[in-house]
């Protein structure tokens, strides 16, 4: 029988709290051929589409996004938590849960006109990446798409997401938080 993405996801439970189930893509990148075909799965869905940049998100999405980027041949771009990249940034604060984050990225990281692609891990509840298509609109970028390995689909950041005009593409769903 051939193996899923989602055959290479560890869900490990009561992390990082009681009730949580945590979806660990650890054990489909330390995988080969689990992380070989998770980017092959996302390059294929922007087959013939004009990428200039992908942007991955802290932390997950560098990884997953760097191995996209490469494959395009093309430069990678990362988006982090406030106060981790040196030099001039633009900031887009988030709501989480309990509280807000903020998201930044080097104001001169993307040109005007540029077709980005965002690559994270998880989708949850949206807001981290809809922080980053805002940044990124922000430097003049035109984001195609946004592309994950997991989506939650009961925490509804699809919905948020498509909401903002942005195809969003999961390589698999999980239920439940």
């Amino acid at each position: 029988m051939s193996r899923t993405v989602k055959d290479y996801v560890r869900s490990i439970h009561d992390f990082p709290h009681e009730g949580i189930i945590f979806r660990d893509v650890t054990t489909l990148f330390a995988d080969a051929r689990g992380f070989r075909m998770a980017v092959d799965q996302i390059l294929h869905a922007y087959a013939g589409t004009r990428i200039d940049k992908v942007v991955g998100l802290e932390a997950r999405g560098f990884i997953l996004g760097g191995a996209v980027a490469h494959q395009l041949s093309t430069g990678f771009v990362p988006i982090r938590k406030k106060g981790k990249l040196p030099g001039t940034v633009i900031s887009e604060a988030y709501q989480l849960e309990y509280g807000e984050a903020i998201m930044e990225i080097h104001d001169d990281a993307l040109k005007p006109g540029e077709k980005v692609l965002i690559v994270d891990d998880l989708l949850a509840t949206g807001g981290t990446a809809a922080a980053a298509i805002t940044l990124c609109r922000r430097l003049g970028a035109e984001v195609i798409g946004c592309a994950f390995v997991i989506d939650l689909p009961e925490l509804g950041g699809r919905k948020v997401l498509e909401g903002m005009d942005m195809p969003v593409h999961a390589l698999c769903e999980f239920d439940g938080a």
